[in-house]
């Protein structure tokens, strides 16, 4: 309000000024004489009405820029919202990973920047005895502790899902078949390491079985999919706690 006061004044006595002026040049040439009530009008009038007329032009502009602020703020909260709105409906509620169609659409993107990776698959061993025999909150617990191992053993800008109830897939952006050997062994290994006792002291087992392929330049992912399965299914039936790729076995250690 200061601001607009001494901004209104300047201009009302910037206006005073140039009337007095032109009072001074035009009533003389005029053949006039200059009154008392022509430097009273010359005064008074520019005074009242450009302070007047300044200050509300001001004091609408100074609200124009705080609409705009607040207008500008609320634009910043509604993108950070849709953001967080976005984010969580890419990812899996209970173990935070992405979920299944947000994986695909990110290794699809990731697929387009790069050709070399591989992809790997995650199941839970006899995950189903789990739940059958302790309850599907039980099995919750079981599967968060399986998450966290997998994101231990994947490396820094892997991509991770939950594709599927007990199912979980990585794809390991430009690794190469040692790489990705190494690190399917170390989630497998992860997995294997971990000790979960849902009652009493009693352990019970948690291992995962892992099926995974390079990615050649021109596959699709469907294929990619198709080929992992594969090698999942051949870890399932050598008797689990395994990791194949592509040909390759991995025993358990």
């Amino acid at each position: 309000m200061n601001s607009i006061f001494l901004k209104s004044a300047a201009v009302a006595f910037a206006s005073v000024a140039a009337s007095l002026l032109l009072t001074l040049i035009v009533v003389p040439a005029m053949g006039f004489p200059v009154s008392r009530t022509i430097w009273l009008s010359s005064t008074v009038c520019p005074l009242v009405l450009a302070w007047v007329a300044s200050a509300s032009t001001f004091w609408q502009s100074d609200r124009l820029k705080s609409a705009h602020r607040e207008l500008a703020r609320a634009h910043a909260q509604l993108a950070a919202a849709h953001r967080r709105l976005q984010e969580k409906a890419s990812r899996d509620d209970m173990t935070g990973m992405l979920n299944r169609e947000s994986f695909f659409a990110a290794l699809d993107g990731s697929r387009r920047k790069s050709d070399r990776g591989a992809l790997l698959i995650i199941d839970a061993d006899h995950f189903k005895r789990i739940n059958d025999s302790f309850g599907h909150l039980t099995g919750d617990e079981a599967l968060l502790l399986i998450a966290s191992a997998i994101e231990r053993g994947v490396r820094g800008g892997d991509i991770l899902g939950r594709i599927g109830g007990e199912e979980f897939a990585a794809y390991l952006i430009g690794a190469t078949e040692q790489e990705a050997k190494r690190v399917a062994e170390r989630i497998r290994r992860e997995v294997e390491l971990i000790r979960f006792r849902p009652v009493d002291e009693r352990t019970i087992p948690l291992t995962v079985s892992i099926g995974g392929t390079l990615c050649g330049e021109d596959a699709h992912v469907s294929d990619l999919m198709r080929a992992a399965d594969r090698r999942l299914y051949q870890a399932k039936h050598r008797g689990r706690n395994l990791t194949i790729l592509d040909a390759d076995i991995q025993a358990a250690a």
